[in-house]
């Protein structure tokens, strides 16, 4: 009896410090971009479900935003920016993931939602500039998983058969793609240090030829599991994100498409979608906290 109390209050010491951890730093109202209806659409769906709503059920209230690309560069000093009315595919995970975490914490409020959104977009929680943004997918899941807010699945081989050795270099051997880079080319500098400490990571991977309706796959990801595809471009990791959604004939994805122009659930299984791109070598699955 007394092991199972101490089991049970050191998880609740655990969830009380992930939840403290998310929050400990707030960006003040000036530091944040966003309309009202942003902050109302926010409000009402942490109003409206509650720490066992599941993340498709909160990801599928998104179905239909328009897809718009660098909502998240509209500023000259980098502030956060809550944007639910046009989304990408990294601002719909964000979004989505966001909402779960401040419903597993019982966090209900505006204030926690800013604070649970700077803590997966920042480094380390706390908006430092443009640098100190998670700009590559991999950097975020290393990031985000380090303070407990995100799991990488690589379990089990077979279908984690496959490892990804990180080598990114794009954001600063393109400073011109970037408005912030190309507006203050001092920072690309901090940029690429920032890419050679990330070079090297491994992670595993299921292969997209791997991707099948088995029982093996379905019990290996979950709906609801972050997919981040791999890619075999030069200096990138990760070329697209998105949700799992199974079905009867297989994987789906839930994304922000930018071929659709909107956040859908695509009607081609992921398998067939994976063949369509031939950058595309793989799907890493990444899970929001279990509670």
């Amino acid at each position: 009896m007394a092991i199972y109390i101490y089991k049970v209050y050191r998880r609740m010491l655990r969830t009380a410090v992930v939840a403290m951890a998310a929050v400990c730093w707030l960006p003040s109202d000036g530091q944040v971009t966003y309309q009202r209806r942003d902050s109302m659409a926010v409000c009402r769906l942490l109003q409206r479900y509650d720490a066992h709503t599941d993340v498709l059920t909160l990801a599928r209230q998104f179905v239909g935003v328009p897809y718009v690309s660098h909502t998240l560069e509209v500023n000259d000093r980098e502030q956060l920016v809550v944007n639910t009315r046009q989304l990408d595919c990294t601002t719909l995970i964000e979004t989505v993931a966001a909402l779960k975490l401040c419903l597993q914490q019982g966090r209900t409020t505006w204030g926690d939602y800013v604070g649970q959104l700077t803590a997966l977009r920042y480094r380390g929680g706390r908006i430092d500039g443009y640098t100190s943004r998670l700009h590559y997918f991999s950097d975020w899941i290393a990031d985000n998983a380090k303070r407990r807010l995100v799991s990488e699945i690589q379990q089990p081989v077979p279908p984690f058969s496959a490892v990804q050795t990180v080598r990114v270099s794009y954001m600063s051997e393109h400073p011109g793609a970037y408005r912030a880079l190309k507006a203050h080319p001092k920072l690309v500098e901090q940029i690429r240090r920032q890419e050679q400490a990330l070079s090297g990571l491994t992670a595993r991977y299921i292969r997209k030829e791997d991707i099948r309706n088995s029982t093996l796959m379905r019990q290996s990801v979950k709906d609801g599991d972050i997919i981040a595809i791999t890619s075999n471009k030069p200096g990138l990791d990760i070329a697209h994100l998105g949700f799992a959604v199974w079905r009867s004939d297989g994987l789906h994805l839930l994304n922000a498409s930018q071929i659709r122009r909107k956040v859908v659930e695509e009607p081609m299984t992921l398998r067939y979608y994976m063949t369509k791109h031939p950058t595309f070598t793989g799907i890493r699955i990444i899970r929001i906290r279990p509670e």
